[in-house]
């Protein structure tokens, strides 16, 4: 492979565990899986439990797939410009909300947030270094190594994706066709790297569990 995905961010345990005493004393926003989260201009969302889908619309009126947010991950209006950005819960997610003049006046939220923050731009920028492959079969390997990488859970053949993106969903974040993926898909559980568990889920075989 060209391309390789770290193992995870320095400090996101660590902004796990400032959540994880942050949210008792908040009320949480919970929205179930599909539904839209709304854009609020001075604040930012922060993923507690479950998983967004981050993308936006082009100007020919296509899905474009921009990333994810999972637990510990922020996102939100002000940490974008791109237009027509939208967010999409992709299962039951709870979400905190916080306004950016909290984030500026606490400073161990600030510095928190930092560190989540740049954990999302590592994400992009490996989603980047994918464009740049040239065959499309390492761009579909390399994006499910990193799903998996980032947000598989440990199982016995390897590393599970708990979270559901069609095949239109992965060719929008890499620049192909649905059927280009559903091709490549079918090459990866022939070769055995891949297989569905049964619950139809994703599991990454040759990559151990963290």
């Amino acid at each position: 492979m060209v391309f390789t995905p770290s193992r995870g961010a320095a400090g996101s345990g660590a902004f796990r565990e400032f959540l994880e005493a942050s949210y008792r004393k908040r009320t949480l926003v919970h929205l179930a899986a599909g539904s839209q989260v709304p854009m609020l201009r001075n604040s930012i969302w922060l993923v507690v439990r479950g998983m967004v889908k981050l993308g936006a619309i082009t100007i020919h009126g296509d899905d474009l797939l921009l990333g994810l947010a999972g637990p510990s991950e922020p996102f939100g209006e002000p940490l974008t410009d791109v237009e027509a950005f939208e967010a999409r819960t992709l299962c039951d997610t709870d979400l905190l909300c916080l306004s950016l003049e909290e984030i500026r006046s606490d400073a161990s939220l600030a510095v928190a947030m930092l560190q989540a923050v740049t954990k999302r731009y590592r994400q992009s920028q490996s989603l980047l270094a994918l464009m740049g492959l040239r065959r499309v079969e390492e761009r579909v390997r390399g994006f499910l190594e990193l799903l998996a990488t980032e947000y598989g859970q440990a199982c016995e053949q390897g590393l599970r994706l708990d979270l559901r993106l069609t095949h239109q969903e992965v060719a929008s974040a890499l620049g192909t066709t649905r059927v280009t993926v559903t091709r490549v898909i079918g090459v990866l559980r022939q070769e055995g790297w891949l297989s569905l568990d049964g619950q139809r889920r994703l599991v990454i075989s040759h990559l151990p569990p963290r």
